[in-house]
């Protein structure tokens, strides 16, 4: 791999990797929708609420492309990054972060340049990739820096004929991502790691959405758990909540898994989503957040700067309080000032689900906030220079409405089932994606994998035949027989955090006493064997085998339904990737 210049464009000023109090200078300085939290960290509210996947284009110029996402020709391409190279010229700045993706002998350099309104992106990103410093040594480090990515990011130049004003434009042959009218940081983050996804598959590996925790079990022996889940499902929670004494988190969400259970990281910090974030949950991350070297985006902040993070509809009179920030934001002003005037409440253009009317987004906050912590604000963190190899593998499904029957924690008996369930990457999706509610599948949980989506469970299957004691399983993070409102009125189960973390430090401690599951064939918790008495103690026996949910409630029929309804649907859903049958029988069963 060829590597790239840092510094392509002549005529800039380039301001050389500035220190996180230079950027928060720049950012009050050049950055819109900026507010100052209580603790003296800076918060942006962005007009982008999530990542713009329908706004992503791969450079193709082929009709039979290798690409599962969008696409966009060379010549339509090359008008548009013309017109970023333009805007930059323009605006005669450029801050610099050069970094690692990784550490050690899998550590991959990367470059991004943003024009100065990004400079939160900028000090957020800075702050997640690694310095050059923990890589090179010696002459390498006195070199200039060569990296194998780079990303361009102008998040004030709008695109007046694209579809949302805004691009992100891949070009993979160059390994340069340019990402064009877009203000929310994860398009930072992720346009890096997308490239990393494709340049580790053709390398071998297979990069995995998960998080990562080492584990010493009771024998004293260190290994390896990986944690997949789509944004929302949990995996931040996860990776940083204890189970006893005996984890220590190495990541929150990506890492590329190679051979014989080698595991290289991603980032140095994690971006954790903070909506309903409380102290006695999740402790790490709420100190983390509130701390005044953090970086947040689209948090709630009261009048006086402090935090609220279970923030929903606003008050008129919050409204009128954050009016110039809802505007900069895109709110509809003549509906906005509908608002603030009394006109128009809100039970009229928000529903009971809790989603707006088009026009009427801002009336309730974001439930996508989110905060960046450095690891080394992590305590108990591993030691990120050496990883113990994976022997642990599980996959996180939010499940979530009247037809959730996930088991709280269910284990798969052969690796072939395992890589149907990853690929079928199974939840309900949550607030990081708007007003596009309801269940949802995406393979390996990775909308960020560039080529087509069977190759992950090719990969997969060829990197697990070299992995020996692994074990693979499914954790649901979401309910049983309903949603919040079901709870309330009794007719649902919730799978709190202290549920998954008893589930996780008895799989952990390898004290579970499994059955066969007689629908699915995978195995659930022996709910009636004495061995896991403690276990039912601390997490509800309807949870681990929701059947007993359904049949005591009546509602049996309803169960059976859904049985033959995921039986039939997984199928057709690894048929339309041409996933290996082997893969596709050990799911149907």
């Amino acid at each position: 791999m060829a590597r790239l210049d840092p510094r392509p464009f002549a005529n800039v000023e380039y301001l050389e990797n500035p220190s996180q109090e230079a950027l928060v200078a720049l950012t009050l300085e050049h950055t819109p929708a900026v507010l100052k939290t209580a603790a003296g960290s800076l918060n942006k509210v962005s007009r982008n609420k999530a990542r713009m996947a329908k706004y992503t284009y791969i450079i193709e110029d082929r009709e039979d492309h290798p690409w599962n996402g969008g696409v966009i020709s060379s010549e339509k391409a090359k008008g548009i990054i013309e017109r970023q190279n333009a805007y930059i010229a323009e605006k005669g700045q450029l801050i610099t972060v050069d970094g690692y993706v990784g550490l050690g002998e899998r550590a991959f350099g990367a470059t991004w340049l943003y024009t100065v309104e990004g400079a939160n992106i900028a000090a957020m990103q800075q702050i997640l990739s690694f310095p050059r410093n923990e890589v090179e040594s010696g002459d390498t480090l006195k070199a200039p820096f060569k990296p194998h990515f780079r990303l361009v990011y102008t998040p004030n130049l709008f695109l007046e004929d694209m579809p949302g004003k805004q691009a992100i434009i891949v070009d993979m042959e160059n390994w340069t991502t340019h990402v064009i009218g877009a203000d929310y940081f994860g398009e930072s983050k992720k346009g890096v790691l997308r490239m990393l996804n494709h340049y580790v598959w053709e390398d071998g590996g297979l990069v995995l959405h998960a998080g990562a925790k080492a584990v010493t079990k009771s024998d004293g022996e260190r290994v390896t758990m990986t944690v997949m889940g789509l944004s929302g499902t949990g995996k931040t929670t996860t990776t940083f909540s204890k189970q006893g004494e005996i984890t220590e988190p190495i990541q929150d969400d990506m890492v590329a898994l190679w051979p014989k259970g080698e595991l290289s990281i991603t980032e140095n910090g994690c971006f954790a989503k903070i909506d309903g974030l409380k102290l006695e949950t999740e402790p790490v991350i709420y100190k983390g957040t509130t701390s005044s070297d953090a970086w947040l985006e689209n948090a709630f902040l009261n009048a006086d700067g402090s935090f609220d993070f279970e923030k929903g509809i606003l008050s008129p009179e919050e409204a009128k309080r954050l009016r110039e920030v809802l505007i900069l934001t895109n709110a509809n002003e003549a509906n906005l000032d509908k608002y603030i005037a009394g006109e128009v409440p809100a039970s009229e253009v928000v529903s009971e689900l809790g989603v707006p009317k088009d026009g009427w987004d801002f009336v309730k906050w974001t439930q996508n906030g989110r905060s960046i912590i450095p690891m080394s604000s992590i305590p108990g963190a591993a030691d990120l220079t050496a990883i113990p190899a994976v022997k642990s593998m599980g996959i996180l499904n939010r499940d979530e409405g009247a037809d959730a029957a996930t088991p709280g924690i269910l284990r798969f008996v052969s690796p072939e089932q395992a890589a149907g369930y990853f690929m079928l990457g199974e939840t309900s999706k949550t607030s990081a994606a708007g007003k596009d509610r309801g269940k949802t599948r995406s393979p390996f949980t990775q909308p960020f994998f560039p080529a087509k989506h069977n190759l992950q469970a090719k990969r997969f299957a060829e990197l697990a035949a070299t992995m020996d004691d692994v074990s693979m399983w499914l954790m649901n993070t979401g309910y049983v027989g309903g949603d919040a409102r079901d709870v309330k009125a009794g007719k649902g189960l919730k799978v709190k955090i202290r549920h998954s973390s008893a589930m996780l430090e008895a799989l952990l401690s390898g004290n579970i006493k499994w059955k066969i599951d007689p629908d699915f064939g995978y195995e659930v918790v022996d709910v009636d064997a004495p061995e896991n008495a403690a276990l039912v103690e601390k997490v509800p026996a309807e949870i681990l085998e929701p059947r007993r949910h359904f049949e005591k409630s009546g509602r049996e029929s309803e169960y059976r339904v859904w049985v033959d309804s995921m039986k039939t649907q997984r199928a057709k859903f690894l048929e339309k990737f041409e996933v290996d049958p082997k893969i596709i029988s050990a799911v149907s069963h």
